[in-house]
């Protein structure tokens, strides 16, 4: 399979990333969250096979101190194919020159990233508006 990773949203089908989130289960998202939330990250990372989007990856940073990665999702139909940590080695090569990298992983995963070189963090703290999200990840 040619997989190919780039980072130019202006390119994306809005659709096709509203595909793969919902493959996985996410049912909130909207083209008007996906444009929103895309154009608020400057790194990001679109996978694609045969010109479709089949995973995606984004991080916010300030490009010196501190960046957090967010949504590395895979499409479901391509899991366990290692589209994701090809998705986290493209965010964290554009990131390698930041003090810090955060990000939380969802349930289930964290091994995945312990492999790339993530660690628990001691005073990590975080608020969620939604109860579910709460109950979920904070203590």
């Amino acid at each position: 399979m040619d997989i190919k990773i780039h980072s130019d949203f202006s390119e994306a089908n809005i659709n096709e990333i509203l595909e793969v989130y919902c493959s996985v289960g996410c049912k909130n998202h909207t083209n008007e969250i996906i444009k929103q939330v895309f154009e608020a990250s400057n790194v990001i990372a679109l996978a694609k096979v045969n010109g479709r989007i089949i995973g995606f990856g984004r991080a916010i940073s300030d490009g010196v101190f501190n960046a957090a990665i967010y949504d590395v999702v895979v499409h479901r139909d391509f899991q366990k194919q290692g589209i994701a940590k090809k998705i986290m080695q493209f965010l964290l090569d554009k990131l390698k020159n930041v003090f810090c990298v955060h990000l939380i992983s969802t349930s289930g995963n964290e091994e995945f990233y312990r492999k790339l070189g993530f660690k628990r963090v001691k005073t990590g703290m975080a608020r969620y508006l939604n109860p579910v999200l709460s109950d979920e990840y904070l203590e």
